[in-house]
């Protein structure tokens, strides 16, 4: 490890498991001081007693509660450096099968609380004249999808828009805003919801020939937030194996190459 966040101090939203927690164990590593949010809170309290980091119950679809996270941070550590929005839901459902009530749902955790989450963090940032905003989008909306994703793909694609405009905004108080946009990763959701079918199909689709890995997603958020990204904004990582490479499902070489 290098301290290549040392000093710093940052919030990760949605980091009681997954990329979330790997995230955070990966800023930890590197020196950062780490306020983790989520709206689990046993769950929360639970990875932040395990990882040595602070936690606060947060439902960012609330903008009060973003807020809290903030001061928190502000209050405990002096500054706040870095915001990685992670919070994201994910329901299958079919765009017949989904009410209004389910379409604002999923809308107000990955949408919503991606602008909750940049609103909150940029009110102290822009007295700092200093910041990093990061999100996890996905490949899926921006670039692929599949049936059932219709509210998180358009969240997604959604998160990607709200990055351009962002950092625009805030590119003249020294804050740069991107994402990660993860292909399939194994968290604990795939290993514990997927079948070895299902798994196998997902590895059949990556050129790389595995699942990434969370730390695989938290190496390209420690990027974006340590200082080798001074000069990034606006954009976004695809963090996927090489899944949106192939045209189609032939793209095996033989073993001589042909």
């Amino acid at each position: 490890m290098t301290g290549r966040l040392a000093g710093k101090t940052a919030i990760i939203v949605g980091a009681s498991r997954g990329i979330g927690k790997g995230t955070a164990i990966r800023f930890i590593e590197e020196g950062a001081n780490v306020v983790l949010a989520d709206w689990e809170p046993e769950a929360g309290q639970a990875t932040a007693d395990e990882i040595g980091a602070t936690f606060i119950p947060t439902d960012i679809s609330r903008y009060a509660d973003a807020e809290a996270a903030v001061d928190l941070a502000v209050s405990r550590f002096g500054q706040l450096d870095i915001i990685v929005q992670n919070a994201g839901i994910y329901p299958w459902q079919l765009i017949e099968d989904t009410s209004s009530d389910d379409w604002d749902r999923v809308m107000g955790v990955n949408l919503r609380g991606s602008f909750h989450a940049a609103k909150a963090a940029f009110k102290v940032m822009k007295t700092q004249r200093t910041g990093r905003i990061l999100f996890t989008s996905s490949i899926t909306g921006p670039y692929v999808t599949s049936p059932g994703h219709g509210h998180y793909g358009a969240t997604k694609a959604g998160i990607n828009g709200f990055i351009r405009s962002a950092a625009l905004e805030f590119s003249s108080f020294g804050i740069t805003v991107n994402g990660v946009e993860p292909g399939n990763i194994m968290t604990e959701g795939i290993q514990e919801g997927r079948g070895d079918a299902h798994i196998a199909s997902m590895l059949a689709a990556i050129p790389l020939g595995r699942l990434g890995s969370v730390r695989d997603v938290a190496n390209a958020f420690l990027f974006l937030a340590s200082d080798e990204a001074s000069y990034i904004t606006g954009t976004t990582i695809v963090v996927d194996g090489g899944q949106l490479l192939p045209e189609g499902n032939d793209f095996r070489l033989t073993p001589s190459g042909i």
